[in-house]
């Protein structure tokens, strides 16, 4: 199946767009972007200037004040974006089995990703899903919310961040969730767990106390592990 591709861009800066069936490669810089990608079928890569058919570089978006949209319907797709810029608002969505999904939020800290927010939601099996946010320096003012409805999912999140809310909703079985926050204080972090045999690792590390975190599990067989040390040395389960 072809992909339906939209692209809406608003303001000035330069874009670059290469695309075959089911692939988009994009880099895009600029202030008050609005990003609309949908791609339908399986197999789709959303990817970089530098992707090849089979392989994946992130794409690059970098600016201020940005909107973005991605959905991804099918299986076996992949995304992979490094996204730079403060008060970014994204929506994702992921429906399918075998999907690959990363983001890396402002990885050499050229903004510091404040004042953003990222929706996720994700319907399938055997996903797998990364998210790197602020990864080398703090972030402040974070609001990320994830819902996933499926089995056998993996979920990794990286979160160096001061005043940041997190919900992460799991509803399914044999799910795996890592959570690593570090930074300064006043992280809130919410999940909710539904469905057997499912894992949760938990790590908050912030070095000025005042992390928070509320846990619901309904189901038998998980296996839920915390741990919070202001000292913000990583220890393992």
């Amino acid at each position: 199946m072809k992909n339906y591709k939209l692209i809406t861009l608003l303001a000035v800066f330069s874009v670059g767009i290469w695309s075959a069936d089911n692939e988009i490669y994009l880099i895009q810089s600029g202030a008050n972007a609005t990003i609309d990608l949908e791609q339908l079928g399986n197999g789709n890569i959303i990817g970089g200037l530098n992707s090849v058919s089979g392989t994946l570089t992130g794409l690059n978006i970098t600016g201020l004040a940005m909107a973005l949209d991605i959905n991804q319907i099918g299986n076996l797709n992949k995304f992979l974006g490094d996204i730079y810029g403060d008060s970014v608002d994204g929506f994702f969505e992921f429906d399918g089995d075998s999907n690959e999904f990363t983001i890396q939020a402002d990885p050499t800290n050229t903004y510091g990703i404040d004042n953003s927010s990222y929706n996720v939601n994700v319907s399938g099996n055997t996903n797998t899903f990364t998210l790197n946010q602020g990864t080398s320096a703090l972030a402040s003012t974070l609001d990320l919310d994830w819902t996933i409805n499926g089995s056998s999912n993996d979920l990794t999140f990286n979160i160096n961040s001061d005043t940041s809310t997190n919900k992460i909703d799991i509803d399914g079985d044999s799910n795996t969730f890592t959570y690593t926050g570090s930074g300064y204080a006043n992280k809130w972090l919410e999940i909710d767990l539904t469905g057997d045999s499912n894992s949760a690792n938990i790590q908050q590390l912030s070095t000025l106390v005042s992390d928070w975190l509320q846990i619901n599990s309904t189901g038998s067989n998980s296996n839920i592990c915390v741990i919070q040390n202001d000292g913000g040395t990583s220890t393992s389960c």
